[in-house]
């Protein structure tokens, strides 16, 4: 019933290619986590392991052995590259939301890492628009003031949010354009943020512009979490799930790398 009241609701990915030095960067730390994890594949299959396990199931062990190192430690893991391209794509989203502001009107731009909101909001400055933040440092009582005045004020073109602080509880529906400058690692997280806009009282159809790093895992992950994202509408009409439809996005990826390095 709600959903009928509702605009229609669009996820637009707008690919964009990081081919300046920390581009670079990212992609050689991506060959680099395949070297490492090629290496402890080879290793394995020429092992006991090797005449014991399928191939699949050597990556799956050598891909959850990888996510569980990159939850503790630090150094090139599927974490700090996503973190890398996140900064990368800071100017490039960034930029896109101030153009949006300047031809149709009050822009929503989420990220997940302060340094990238910061980022964002220095440009904003320089193009002389005026913007609120809805961070998770702040009181209830500041936060609202935030929401107020970008609902209520026409003289603030953007609001830039946490995507974990700004997930739940705010109404931010002035705006029906939404930037999402960096990737979750859920459908439900990403979803979260365009309702924030796309919530009863809204009037426009919403869209959501997804910038995603073309030719690094950045785009593997978006297809993971739009995958994800069907099975979890199929669930909800009694499809039967299979086995790996439990994996989260992280270990996906992880997986992805291996099979593309072993390929």
């Amino acid at each position: 019933d709600v959903a009928a009241d509702l605009p229609a609701k669009r996820v637009v990915d707008l690919p964009v290619e990081l081919d300046d030095d920390m581009g670079r960067g990212i992609r050689e730390a991506e060959r680099e986590l395949a070297r490492k994890l090629l290496e402890r594949f080879d290793r394995a299959k020429g092992g006991k392991l090797g005449r014991e396990l399928t191939d699949e199931s050597i990556i799956r062990m050598i891909s959850a052995q990888e996510l569980e190192e990159s939850n503790a430690q630090s150094g090139t893991n599927v974490f700090t590259m996503v973190r890398r391209i996140g900064q990368a794509k800071a100017g490039l989203a960034a930029d896109y939301a101030a153009q949006l502001a300047h031809s149709v009107g009050k822009v929503v731009f989420f990220a997940k890492h302060i340094d990238v909101m910061d980022r964002a909001e220095a440009l904003f400055a320089e193009r002389g628009l005026k913007t609120v933040a809805i961070r998770g440092d702040q009181t209830a009582t500041f936060r609202q003031t935030q929401i107020d005045a970008f609902n209520q004020d026409p003289g603030v073109s953007i609001a830039v949010c946490s995507l974990t602080a700004a997930g739940v509880g705010v109404n931010l529906q002035a705006a029906s354009d939404v930037v999402l400058a960096e990737l979750s690692w859920t459908d439900a997280e990403q979803t979260q943020a365009i309702d924030r806009v796309h919530r009863i009282g809204q009037e426009e159809p919403v869209t959501a512009w997804r910038i995603v790093a073309a030719q690094t895992i950045d785009a593997k992950i978006a297809e993971l979490i739009d995958r994800k994202a069907g099975l979890a509408g199929r669930a909800l009409d009694g499809a039967e799930a299979r086995p790996d439809d439990a994996d989260s996005v992280q270990l996906e990826a992880i997986m992805h790398v291996l099979r593309t390095a072993i390929n």
